[in-house]
Order: structure tokens, then sequence, then C-alpha cells
């Protein structure tokens, strides 16, 4: 037997619980090094370090 609701849920109380799924803009920083946005705590992009260390070797074009 599968589970099946017992009455119909109201649009309110459906809209209510799905409130939460929209998707959030990306929180962005500046680099210490660069100067370039980069997502928090994540290795920079644009000269590859993490909190003033060189982590990756980035080849220039």
């Amino acid at each position: 037997m599968p589970a099946v609701p017992k009455r119909k849920i109201s649009r309110t109380r459906g809209a209510n619980r799905r409130s939460h799924w929209a998707l959030k803009a990306i929180h962005l920083v500046r680099c210490q090094n660069c100067g370039a946005l980069r997502r928090p705590h994540q290795v920079c992009n644009n000269c590859g370090t993490y909190r003033g260390v060189e982590v990756i070797e980035i080849e220039e074009a």
C-alpha cells in the first residue's frame, strides 16, 4: 500500500514549503593578492593563491 496524502495540500501551505527553494546569489570576496573576485575559502583562479600562499601555478598565455 503506497503512502498517499489523506487530503489536498492547500496552495498556501505548498507555497510556504517551497519558499526556501529560490537560488541565492553567489557570495564573492576580493583576493588579497591580485584583487580579483573569488569565492570565499577557495583558491583564486586568477593568481593561484590561498590565504597569501601560492598553491597552484597559473600559466600566462
